[in-house]
């Protein structure tokens, strides 16, 4: 039998060799947060808001009004200055909107997932379609029972898709 290397812990965990006890309960602290609902539930729906806001942003770019229809008409009538600043106008609102939108959906998935996997204890596509539908039949609950139904069905669909994918093995091993 070997003695332990100084400096490593007990249990041969080569990430924290050479780190003395207070890094290495920053850094257990450091994962306990990140493995935790609330702190996944807060970084997916800021992430999903600057993904928004930059998609929001690009969509808004490639919109353009033609000037043969009367909107477009009217508004290449006017001096260029008034012409630009409703266009950015209209791409600030346009990605305010976007990033809410994805903000809220991811972390409306997020955080249910995280629930369903805490509840189950287990990581599987079950989870994943699980949070997908209650986030679609959330989602489209306002517009009442059947699109609240679709919801559920197009956002377990998506998350069903999406986590198989994920969860192909790679070609690199």
């Amino acid at each position: 039998m070997t003695a332990p290397i100084m400096n490593q812990p007990m249990g041969g965990n080569q990430q924290m060799a050479g780190m003395n006890e207070q890094e290495q309960a920053m850094v257990k602290m450091m994962t306990g947060a990140m493995e935790s609902c609330p702190v996944k539930t807060v970084i997916s729906g800021v992430m999903g808001f600057g993904l928004g806001g930059a998609f929001g942003l690009f969509m808004a770019s490639m919109s353009y009004d033609s000037p043969l229809t009367p909107q477009g008409r009217a508004i290449a009538d006017l001096p260029w200055r008034e012409q630009a600043r409703r266009g950015f106008k209209d791409m600030g609102a346009r990605s305010w909107s976007s990033a809410k939108n994805f903000g809220i959906v991811g972390a409306l998935y997020s955080g249910t997932e995280c629930c369903i996997e805490g509840l189950r204890a287990k990581n599987d596509l079950t989870n994943s379609v699980a949070a997908g539908c209650i986030t679609g039949g959330i989602l489209g609950a306002k517009a009442g029972p059947q699109a609240a139904a679709f919801g559920c069905a197009g956002f377990a669909a998506f998350s069903a898709a999406i986590d198989a994918y994920m969860r192909m093995p790679s070609d690199d091993d």
